[in-house]
């Protein structure tokens, strides 16, 4: 028997919002419901097909997250903290996948999605790219394998002039990814800014550098710089669409997992890739 469409409900209409209604409206394993925004927005009413382009659909973007949310299989979430939280509340009540995009949580506030995730299924990841998620498996393959008392590992990411966070979510996800492969704690290990420091470098730090300009997507590298000789892992995002296909990818792969607390790593299976 041929599997119904997942049916979802995106929240945020910003260029990842936007990006997920044009991938979806092409995938047939997809029903949109809703695009909620906040709470005013001008978007709200009108036809999401018109907004992006793609010609009437009959779906609108809402501000109402209740009603979006009911007879829904699924949410994708790049949104914001408050908003996160709040339909994340819904999803554990009513037993649904929740895949989230959205960075800036704080250590309470990640604490609060575990929670959700007794009653719920939630992928969380920094970066939705299948691409920058493989790095990532790279990058703490070498952490475990080149010592740091002889290999120094530098992240470098840049993106678009309009990106307020930095460092990036995804800069992070790699300096954790480096922490994890030499079983450290990353908090007591990353540099984010190396221009207030008048000093050699620690061994054993986690550099982060950030780089904004123009309209760049995504590009992330890390360097594990040796005597002599380094090695340059790198990730470049030319279209968003790469992350909303991840998301997409994620919300299949949970749908009939259990309750839990799942990441990018899970849905890429990379302890079967290590097997291998």
């Amino acid at each position: 028997m041929q599997k119904s469409p997942m049916r979802i409900v995106i929240l945020g209409g910003g260029r990842m919002g936007r990006s997920l209604i044009n991938e979806i409206h092409n995938n047939p394993s997809f029903i949109l419901t809703s695009v909620v925004v906040r709470q005013g927005s001008p978007l709200v009413g009108q036809d999401v097909g018109d907004v992006v382009g793609i010609s009437t659909i009959g779906v609108k973007f809402s501000d109402d997250i209740v009603t979006a949310m009911q007879s829904v299989d699924g949410i994708i979430d790049f949104s914001s903290p408050v908003l996160t939280l709040q339909s994340l509340d819904i999803s554990s009540q009513r037993n649904l996948v929740h895949v989230i995009g959205t960075t800036g949580f704080s250590i309470k506030e990640n604490e609060m999605i575990a929670s959700f995730a007794k009653n719920c299924r939630i992928v969380k990841s920094g970066n939705m790219s299948l691409g920058i998620n493989f790095l990532r498996f790279l990058v703490k393959t070498a952490s475990e394998y080149f010592p740091s008392k002889d290999w120094d590992f530098e992240i470098l990411e840049m993106h678009h002039r309009r990106k307020l966070d930095s460092p990036s979510g995804t800069a992070f996800l790699l300096g954790e990814a480096i922490a994890e492969g030499r079983k450290v704690n990353f908090a007591d290990h990353v540099v984010l800014n190396r221009n207030k420091q008048q000093r050699v470098r620690e061994e054993g730090s986690i550099g982060i550098s950030s780089l904004r300009g123009g309209s760049i997507v995504g590009e992330h590298s890390v360097v594990v710089a040796g005597e002599g000789e380094s090695i340059t892992l790198s990730h470049s995002a030319h279209d968003r669409c790469v992350f909303a296909r991840g998301a997409l990818t994620a919300a299949l792969w949970a749908e009939f997992k259990n309750f839990g607390l799942y990441s990018m790593y899970d849905v890429l299976d990379v302890e079967l890739i290590r097997k291998k």
